[in-house]
């Protein structure tokens, strides 16, 4: 490449102008290990591919059919000068902590489709040059770009747009684009207004705990109760392929044919089958392994004798031979494993693997696709922070960048490991016996098991999404004909389950589910306790950082709730009751009520000041019927030091924070009543405990009316 003009030639920012068969990434930005082909600067379309090394980012591709002509130029050598060039630190020095030298190449992508977009609204205006995008057309351009979007989209949006000035300047041919006006003015006034909490965009609702409860009670089972099953009936699958493609046509393998096929036919009995593209067809494969004959061989057969019709007439299953030893409600849960859908239950099974990944760890999406075998190995007793703690060692990518600000796509490794609680172990070793030694986990090459393509990466959060509802569908289908009714999967009511929502749902069970509403109650017992540690050996580094604001707020919510319900029940006459209950009402009284459901960082910093306050926190303990008025020297949980939460799963009586209204002593009464209906149907040792403790729920209920006293007289 040959510098144009002086500028170029002193100025180390400014690049060389690219010659036709340049590449669009030059080499010094592409890592070492990355492989990617690069495109040419003629190209039509350039592949971001060797600027992307995380693996669960997809690979793609800019498409300069997309920019009219008139401007695809001038689009193009901005384009290219943003891939290869870095801004200026005295201009990121103006643009706060989030500025980057250069970022990583799917934002690059997303930057380019901006400029594009401003393009085509030139060009329909018949503006054929960058230069004439002035004052004018900057406020035209964000009048209509901006109202369409939401505040934090605009927001994106126009510091892309000021990218296109910033990065202008950096060519060799600059075009002259003049910079936007909020450059000057400030991006306030060009941003459409904050919209209500009921308004709000991209929120991140959890999982609906009648969706997550069966969700993760299926995902836990094939883990626990199916992996072996499935494991060894995919790999008798693959035996029985290896067989029938290496066999080869022999007349021992018609005679075997005649002797197992003929007697199925004559006697009446459905015939192996599986269901093809379009309709159903004899199971060529199966046959032709179990038979010891040929593909080829078996098609000849099936014509020969007519086979086709009677198989579509009466398709049999392809049980594979291979024992049966998980069981739901203490039976087995298939008779065998057919042939035909090995291949779905290996995908189910490394979905449900990926749902306790991303639910009981807390790690971000892309974290989890970024796992690979041997990332947890078993402890050596002594060595880690406990003995027999699992540890994670992972990646993460978020926010990850070099000395001079530029975008590390491959991440970084975590400097302190992630915790593994035990359902979390047995999500890893399942996925370990899915793909070879040090593989990515949710390597796609490993996780496509209907056809093998070698992609590279990690399977995608779209591909990942589709299978987590084709997940739910055959868990309900499975559930009606197994008759758990009981435990299907409903529809959440906020929509698609996703991959983003099992972070902010392992927040708000830690932080509102505490005794057991869903399944692995007391795993979030600890999983509060690993996090409230919030020491080096506690959780993942930045990654432990994001999952405590995500846990602050969601605490700090349900600790204004509780304070709201509170509020609410002493106006409507309850009384009060407990060693905490002048601590309680005052705290009520000054608690303010959260609105919304987004998480910016400021009110993560909000909600951790707010839980700080020692003995004026109040946590619902619906199992415990009580509130606690959580102050870490009278806990008699045993809280962590330094920990702004009671362990809510291990309340004690007798603990000094505990606050009882008379809406908690109604429903002591009728818990106790419902344990006296279930010990009338039990045998005598369960009903003497069950109306044992029936009788101490009613003798606390009696307690609490006894020194119950009114606002009034507390305060």
């Amino acid at each position: 490449m040959t510098a144009v003009g002086t500028a170029a030639e002193t100025d180390r920012y400014v690049l060389a102008m690219p010659r036709p068969d340049s590449p669009v990434v030059l080499p010094e930005w592409i890592s070492p290990g990355n492989t990617h082909p690069n495109s040419r600067y003629q190209d039509e379309v350039w592949s971001m591919a060797p600027l992307i090394d995380n693996p669960g980012t997809g690979l793609v591709n800019l498409h300069w059919k997309n920019c009219p002509g008139p401007l695809r130029d001038q689009v193009k050598l901005v384009t290219w000068t943003m891939i290869n060039g870095q801004l200026r630190p005295t201009y990121l020095q103006t643009r706060g902590v989030q500025a980057r030298s250069r970022s990583g190449g799917t934002d690059m992508l997303a930057t380019c489709l901006e400029w594009m977009r401003l393009a085509r609204w030139l060009n329909e205006r018949q503006i054929t040059s960058l230069r004439a995008c002035t004052d004018t057309q900057w406020r035209a351009y964000a009048g209509e770009r901006m109202v369409r979007v939401s505040r934090d989209t605009a927001a994106i949006i126009a510091v892309r747009l000021t990218n296109l000035w910033a990065y202008d300047r950096l060519s060799a041919r600059p075009t002259g684009i003049t910079p936007p006006p909020w450059e000057a003015e400030g991006v306030d006034d060009f941003l459409p207004p904050v919209r209500t909490a009921a308004g709000r965009e991209n929120t991140t609702e959890p999982l609906d705990p009648l969706v997550l409860g069966p969700l993760l009670i299926w995902a836990i089972r094939f883990v626990d109760d199916f992996a072996d099953d499935i494991l060894a009936a995919w790999a008798e699958r693959c035996r029985l392929i290896a067989v029938a493609a290496a066999t080869k046509a022999t007349p021992a393998g018609w005679a075997g044919l005649e002797e197992w096929l003929l007697p199925m036919v004559r006697a009446g009995h459905p015939l192996p089958a599986s269901s093809g593209k379009r309709e159903i067809q004899v199971a060529a494969t199966y046959i032709a392994a179990l038979t010891g004959s040929n593909r080829g061989q078996v098609w000849r057969f099936v014509k020969q004798h007519g086979l086709a019709e009677i198989a579509a007439l009466r398709p049999g299953p392809c049980p594979l031979r291979v024992p049966v030893t998980g069981q739901i409600n203490g039976k087995p849960w298939r008779e065998h494993v057919d042939f035909n859908e090995a291949a779905e239950l290996m995908r189910n099974l490394g979905t449900a693997a990926t749902i306790v990944l991303l639910y009981l760890t807390g790690m971000r999406p892309q974290e989890v696709q970024g796992l690979r075998s041997g990332c947890c190995p078993d402890p050596e007793p002594g060595v880690d922070a406990a003995e027999g703690q699992h540890l994670i060692h992972s990646h993460h990518y978020k926010t990850v960048t070099d000395d001079d600000g530029n975008h590390i796509s491959a991440g970084e490794v975590c400097q302190v490991p992630w915790v593994a609680i035990t359902p979390v172990v047995h999500a890893i070793r399942v996925l370990e016996r899915m793909v070879p030694e040090g593989e990515l986990l949710l390597g796609t090459a490993h996780h496509e098991f209907h056809s093998r393509h070698g992609y590279g990466g990690a399977l995608k959060k779209t591909t990942l999404a589709l299978r987590i509802e084709a997940f739910v569908t055959w868990v309900n289908r499975e559930a009606g004909a197994q008759d758990l009714s009981d435990q299907a999967i409903p529809n959440d009511p906020h929509g698609a389950i996703g991959l983003g929502r099992f972070r902010r749902s392992l927040a708000w069970h830690i932080a509102r589910r505490p005794g057991g509403l869903i399944a692995l109650a007391i795993q979030y017992g600890h999983m509060r306790t690993v996090l409230d540690a919030r020491t080096s050996s506690g959780y993942g580094a930045r990654g432990r950082r994001g999952i405590h604001a995500i846990l602050d707020v969601e605490t700090a919510l349900a600790a204004a709730d509780t304070a709201a319900r509170l509020r609410d029940r002493v106006a409507a006459g309850e009384k009060v009751s407990g060693p905490a209950a002048r601590r309680a009402l005052t705290a009520a009284a000054h608690t303010p009520r959260f609105e919304g459901r987004i998480v910016p960082r400021t009110f993560a910093r909000k909600a951790s000041t707010f839980l700080a306050r020692d003995g004026i926190v109040l946590y619902d303990n619906p199992d415990a019927f009580l509130i606690c008025a959580f102050k870490h020297d009278n806990a008699l949980c045993e809280p962590e030091p330094g920990a702004t939460a009671p362990r809510q799963y291990d309340c004690r009586p007798g603990c000094g924070n505990a606050v009882r209204t008379d809406t908690h002593a109604r429903l002591l009464r009728e818990r106790a009543d419902d344990l006296d209906q279930f010990a009338a149907h039990t045998p005598d040792p369960v009903s003497k405990r069950l109306r044992a403790n029936a009788n101490r729920l009613r003798e606390t209920a009696d307690t609490h009316d006894a020194t119950a006293h009114s606002a009034e007289a507390l305060t």
